[in-house]
Parts: structure tokens; sequence; C-alpha cells
């Protein structure tokens, strides 16, 4: 009993996010004069719409999260990471609408090729790391959206078009049985987070950990740290694959955007804003960043991009260590904050 009260109170943050976002729906229906039944049934207005919202929250947030892992537990800066999101999400289009398996079958095909990528990036761990690792990377993802993006794939993956027309299993339909979505999302969101953080606390995210601190040192007390590093490439391609197998079923179209360097940079802007190894920064960045965009685009339209770049570059001049690092540290980085403006607009002599 007492070690379950322990889980619970060590948990109890995500737990009450869980709560909270579960109900967020029925909340936000008696607002606007409708009942459970109707929430339930999928015809509110506005539950349904914030629903669609966190649904697009949840998916960015499991994506950062294995970003986090990768990056800020492990200290793997990679710019290859939307690989891991764009083939899972492409892979699980294709394989709905031209080659018809069941749902099932592209579950496992999607969490086996997520797999089967993460060794190919761990090839080069042994032999590269740092910038090279981090360029690398890069390349291997650049080759696939090459070929996403090539005219000889248009009638697979829609070329610059992006894959439409997605046949998305009737239970989990985003129109039909959103509701339902949104629960999976969020459960497999809230259940990624407790797995990471259980991970991270292990005897193998502690070596993680030091090897983000000096890989080195971690060597010379006797560990094999590339095999460690292959352990968190793995857990973070299936995490984003399943983000990816999300993000297919939601969106009307699978744009070739998603296999880009602006969506792996997304990912790294989430994890900046919310806190570089801190997990739980992850899900605020989420929420932040796709909050904001929202807010801005809504009001200002395409210029909210501009806006949007200045707020990032203010954030990190004052808050370099994220919502969470900067609420776990307790102290804002005010003063250095205003040099380091200062020494970006002063000229240089």
């Amino acid at each position: 009993m007492k070690n379950n009260t322990n889980v619970f109170i060590k948990n109890r943050g995500i737990l009450i996010f869980f709560a909270v976002m579960l109900l967020a729906p029925f909340l936000i229906g008696l607002l606007e004069g409708s009942s459970p039944a109707v929430i339930l049934n999928n015809r509110g207005s506005m539950s349904k719409f914030l629903e669609g919202l966190g649904i697009e929250i949840f998916i960015l947030a499991m994506f950062a999260l294995s970003y986090d892992l990768l990056f800020g537990i492990t200290g793997l800066l990679s710019f290859g990471h939307s690989m891991f999101f764009a083939v899972a999400a492409y892979l699980t289009g294709i394989a709905l609408k031209t080659m018809h398996l069941p749902f099932w079958q592209v579950v496992l095909l999607v969490l086996l090729v997520a797999v089967i990528q993460a060794l190919l990036f761990s090839l080069v761990l042994p032999r590269v790391k740092g910038v090279t690792f981090t360029l690398v990377s890069l390349g291997l993802a650049s080759v696939f959206h090459i070929i996403v993006m090539s005219s000889d794939m248009i009638n697979l993956t829609g070329a610059d078009v992006g894959l439409q027309g997605v046949p998305v299993p009737a239970f989990i339909s985003p129109v039909s049985e959103r509701l339902r979505f949104y629960v999976i999302a969020l459960s497999l969101l809230v259940a990624t987070f407790l797995f990471y953080r259980r991970f991270v606390a292990s005897p193998t995210g502690r070596v993680c950990v030091a090897i983000r601190e000096n890989e080195g040192r971690a060597k010379m007390l006797g560990y094999n740290t590339t095999l460690f590093k292959i352990v968190v490439m793995v857990i973070s391609s299936l995490t984003a694959s399943i983000a990816g197998l999300l993000h297919a079923l939601y969106q009307p179209i699978i744009s070739p955007g998603v296999a880009d360097l602006g969506y792996t940079v997304m990912g790294l802007l989430i994890v900046l804003v919310g806190g570089v190894g801190t997990l739980s920064g992850a899900i605020v960045g989420a929420f932040a960043l796709r909050l904001l965009d929202f807010t801005l685009r809504r009001y200002i339209g395409e210029s909210a991009a501009i806006i949007t770049g200045a707020i990032y570059v203010i954030f990190v001049l004052f808050v370099p260590y994220g919502i969470i690092g900067t609420m776990n540290l307790r102290q804002f980085k005010t003063k250095q904050g205003w040099q380091r403006l200062l020494g970006l607009l002063k000229p240089k002599e």
C-alpha cells in the first residue's frame, strides 16, 4: 500500500493532467450547453474542435518526448529525427490506402520499421559523435525527404502534394469517433511519459545521463556506451513512429513537410521552450507552441511566423532553461537576458 502511495505521489502531476484532459471535453460541453451524452456521441461543436486541437498537441508532445530522450537525456543531437515520424506516417498511409492491410498489421509493420530505422541510424554511432552525428543524421533524413518529393513516387507518396485519401478505420475515425481518438492519443502520451520517467530513473537511464555529461568517463567505468545509445535510439524511434502513425490517421493530408528538417527543428524548439532533459517540458512546450501558433495565426494570419520567431529568440534569451527548467531552478535570467539582447543589437566595431 505504501509503495502504491509513493508511486501516486511521484506521478501525481501527470495523473492530474490525465484526469483534467479527460474531463476537459465534457466541461467545455457544459459551457456550450451540451450534455455529456452529446459529447459522447461526438456532436458538440466547441468541444469537438478543442478535442482536435488537443489531439494535435498530444501528437506533438509524443514526438517531442522522443526527441528529449535522445537529445536532452542522452546528449545525441539529431537533425534527422523527423525521419522516424515521417516514415511511420507515410507507411501508415500507404499500408492502408494502397496495400489495404488490416489495422493491426499496419501497427506491427510501423513498429518493425521503427526498429529497423533506429538500427540504421545506430550503424554510425560507434564511428561518429557530436556535430558529425548531427550531420550524418541530417543526411539520412534528407535522402528520405528527396524520395518522398520525387515525381517517381507520386502514386505512393503524392510527391509535393502529399498523401491524401487515407482510409481510416471506423473505430478510430477522427470525424465520427473523435472523442475516442482523443482518449487514445491522451492515454498513449501519458503511458509514454510514465515509461520514460521510469526508464530515466533506471540504471540504464542513469548511464544515458552519464553519457550526456561525459561519455569518456562512462567508458572508463566500463560501460559500452554504444549499446546504451542504441537502446535509446530504438525507444525514441518507436515513440516518434507511434506519433507519426497517429498523425497519419488524424490529418487528411500527410504533407512532405513532416519529413523536412523544419519538423525536427520544431521538436527541438518544443524541448527548448519546455526544458531540455525534463521530460515534462516536452508536454508543456507542445502546449505552449501549438496554442501560441494557433492564436497568432487566427488573429494575424501568415505574418504570425515572424512574431513567433521573435518570441522564440526572446524566450531563449530570458528563459534559457525552458519553462520547467526555470521553475525547478526558481530563477529567471533577466539580467543576463538583457545583456544578451543588447549584445545582439549593439553594432560591431
